[in-house]
């Protein structure tokens, strides 16, 4: 077929497209998230003392494959050890960077503001990752800088076991660290702030017997002032009002910022009744129960580090009682373990597929946060591919947060031109709107297939495949940063048609 033949034919396949308005299904909403570790480098950087260009080319592998994975969400961290993966003026620079504590990286650039900027190009999340009260461990041979919170403020500082802690029941600990993520929620455009499970450290021993962490100045205060709950009871509450603190001040400063918390996965053993292992209630005074029902988190990731034939920590049945306690209908995205004290064998690579499978069948889970980046940037065991080829096929979108904000974007307009290879698909926002991502569906044969592009994308060219292939319509939809979706535009549709033809 000659070059004017051709031209012809795309005309008429354009005029079919105009005039197809067919509405695709809901586009498929699954959190996929993915812990990137900084502390003594376990995903990123590789090792400390890479120069920027290596640290910055690692980064954008590790983004790229998430993006081939089909994952939508980075969990960085950015605060190991009350340090920084960013520029701060309240802690110094990581030594997991430049091998130097305080020491930036050279040349200079913002590792923090690059991962953002990088992932939602990319079209993926970036929640930052705090550990609000670990300060160093005392295995670290090189010296502390002189901003660091041992200098600084020696006074909330206290030494158990092989690290150096904050201690929780200080009020100044709690304005201290709050200052910290208030100041990357603040600065930073990301797009939540993250928790783990340390709170109190794990319990440590000495001639066989557990240490007492050392809060005895500030219980003897609390006695003093004529408080009357157990020191347990007085510890929780300390954590409790923290976390609290936090939900509110992210709020106050970016509505739209999610808080997340990824606390042990058992909130007390025989809850549910079968369930035995470790006490987090009493052994890390986390009350992650009362933080979840009290509504004071957009997310809850609950450690489930066990596969789901396990008896005594069984995955499903653990998730099954944490959705029951859901009380405020917030987001539960389990997290799962593919690399750590488990083999990871082709076995575990199906253990992953099946606690996903298991999480989708939860009525109230809505996505899995898998623990590392390392395994499935190196594939180990087939993980990566067991994910890309058959769990993860199609790309998701995170699920929408209709308590921070339910109010849709305005509608798109979606123009559609031939050129001379093929098609040019165009759009543009509604009005002055900045989307944060667009929904691209394409139907082709009985099926709709999904794009997802970041917002900053406003155009695509394709060449017309053959006619099986051909898609018989489109449709385009504006995502806002809490996920709610616009009303599906059509192709070479105006707004105002739309009014008049409701």
């Amino acid at each position: 077929m000659n070059r004017a033949c051709a031209f012809l034919v795309l005309l008429g396949f354009c005029a079919r497209l105009c005039g197809a308005e067919e509405t695709p299904p809901a586009p498929l909403r699954e959190f996929r998230g993915l812990w990137v570790a900084t502390v003594n480098n376990v995903d990123w950087p590789s090792k400390s003392g890479l120069s920027t260009r290596d640290q910055q080319a690692e980064m954008v592998a590790l983004l790229d494959r998430a993006v081939a994975l089909h994952l939508n969400a980075i969990i960085l961290q950015v605060r190991p050890d009350c340090d920084a993966l960013y520029a701060s003026l309240i802690e110094p620079w990581s030594e997991y960077l430049t091998g130097v504590m305080g020491r930036a990286p050279f040349p200079y650039y913002d590792p923090l503001e690059f991962a953002v900027r990088e992932a939602h190009k990319r079209g993926l999340e970036l929640h930052a990752w705090f550990n609000p009260y670990r300060v160093r461990s005392l295995d670290m041979k090189t010296p502390v800088s002189k901003d660091f919170v041992s200098r600084r403020h020696p006074g909330i500082v206290r030494h158990y076991g092989k690290y150096l802690w904050l201690d929780p029941t200080e009020e100044e600990t709690r304005a201290y660290s709050l200052s910290v993520v208030v100041d990357v929620v603040r600065r930073y455009d990301i797009d939540g702030v993250h928790f783990d499970d340390y709170f109190y450290p794990y319990r440590e021993k000495a001639n066989d017997k557990e240490i007492e962490f050392p809060d005895g100045a500030s219980w003897a205060r609390y006695q003093a002032s004529g408080g009357k709950l157990t020191r347990s009871d007085w510890r929780r509450d300390n954590i409790n009002e923290f976390v609290q603190q936090v939900s509110l001040s992210i709020k106050a400063e970016k509505p739209w910022v999610k808080f997340g918390i990824s606390p042990f996965g058992i909130w007390r053993p025989q809850h549910p009744t079968q369930i035995k292992g470790f006490d987090a209630f009493e052994g890390l005074f986390a009350d992650s129960r009362k933080w979840w029902t009290s509504g004071w988190v957009d997310y809850l990731t609950p450690q489930l580090y066990w596969p789901v034939d396990s008896k005594e920590q069984n995955f499903a049945a653990l998730l099954k009682w944490w959705a029951a306690e859901n009380v405020h209908q917030r987001h539960l995205w389990p997290g799962m373990m593919i690399s750590g004290w488990r083999t990871l064998t082709n076995g575990e690579a199906r253990e992953v597929s099946r606690e996903i499978i298991a999480t989708r069948q939860q009525a109230g889970a809505t996505g899995n946060v898998l623990w590392h980046a390392k395994p499935l940037l190196q594939n180990h065991a087939g993980v990566g591919d067991a994910l890309a080829q058959t769990i993860y096929a199609q790309p998701a979108l995170v699920p929408a947060s209709p308590w921070l904000t339910n109010v849709a974007p305005p509608l798109p307009a979606l123009i559609v031109k031939p050129n001379k290879n093929g098609l040019k698909l165009k759009w543009k926002a509604g009005g002055d709107y900045d989307p944060w991502q667009w929904v691209l569906e394409k139907k082709i044969g009985e099926h709709w297939v999904t794009e997802i592009y970041s917002g900053d994308v406003r155009d695509i060219s394709f060449v017309v495949p053959e006619e099986a292939l051909r898609p018989t319509a489109f449709a385009l939809a504006a995502v806002d940063r809490c996920g709610n979706l616009s009303a599906w535009a059509f192709p070479n549709e105006t707004p105002s048609a739309r009014a008049a033809n409701p």
